[in-house]
């Protein structure tokens, strides 16, 4: 297993944003100042976190900073603290097989022990991240497919802050916090009821937390789509990100 120590001096390579946005499709829809409050955060991501390479696999620095690149997208309007729960990276060349009993996404509110292919996976607390490299560079390369491993994993770390894992995170206000409830249990529950947006896969399901994660790569990913079909969910999401998506698209359409 290949290892990356802390590096608090970390200095990017000259050519880093040609090589994010060679691989990231939507790295330059964001401006100056966005970018340069992103490239920070990637150097603390690379510089403060652990990384570790499974199986063999070579982890590049452009792989690691691909990675990079995505996660501060998520915490873009945010800060640093969002990501305290994020342990270390760990990185698998492609997908791994999960056992061990969990909630089911086929069968709502039921268990399996059943052997499932994973494309990452998110510990609690201060536990590490895994993540397959072939999905994470197809999910940057293609975000209008609203898959996107890394915003999936890391949103569990943000759900974790305030140690539970129950879809609601750290949110401002009272006001924000009753909009965020009602707009996202609707929409949890027409889920579960088979009823919910088609831009959300039925994973969002399982439970709340998973809901979350999903919900998050689709407000990245497909944003000007869930602003249309689901108004109120994208806006507690944008008003808890402090970001908006959707005209940032628009404007670079």
């Amino acid at each position: 297993m290949g290892l990356f120590r802390h590096r608090r001096d970390y200095q990017l390579p000259e050519d880093w944003e040609d090589q994010v946005s060679a691989v990231v499709v939507r790295w330059f829809d964001h401006s100056v100042e966005e970018r340069t409050t992103m490239r920070d955060l990637i150097v603390r991501l690379l510089g403060e976190k652990r990384w570790e390479a499974a199986n063999g696999f070579t982890l590049t620095e452009e792989m690691r900073l691909i990675i990079s690149a995505q996660a501060a997208m998520l915490i873009l309007g945010l800060d640093w603290s969002a990501y305290r729960k994020v342990g270390d990276i760990i990185v698998h060349p492609t997908t791994l097989v999960l056992r061990g009993e969990r909630a089911s996404a086929s069968m709502m509110g039921l268990a399996t022990d059943e052997p499932m292919a994973i494309l990452g996976q998110a510990d609690h607390e201060g536990g590490p991240i895994v993540l397959v490299w072939d999905e994470t560079e197809r999910n940057a390369r293609h975000p209008e497919r609203g898959f996107n491993v890394v915003f999936h994993e890391f949103a569990h770390k943000i759900d974790m802050l305030d140690g539970v894992v129950d879809g609601t995170p750290p949110l401002a206000t009272v006001e924000l916090h009753e909009r965020w409830v009602a707009a996202c249990t609707a929409e949890f529950e027409a889920i579960r009821a088979g009823a919910g947006s088609h831009l959300l896969r039925d994973y969002a399901g399982t439970n709340a937390g998973e809901f979350f994660a999903v919900v998050t790569e689709v407000f990245f990913d497909q944003g000007t789509e869930l602003q249309e079909d689901r108004p109120e969910l994208y806006a507690v999401l944008s008003a808890f990100y402090r970001q908006d998506p959707a005209a940032r698209e628009r404007t670079h359409r």
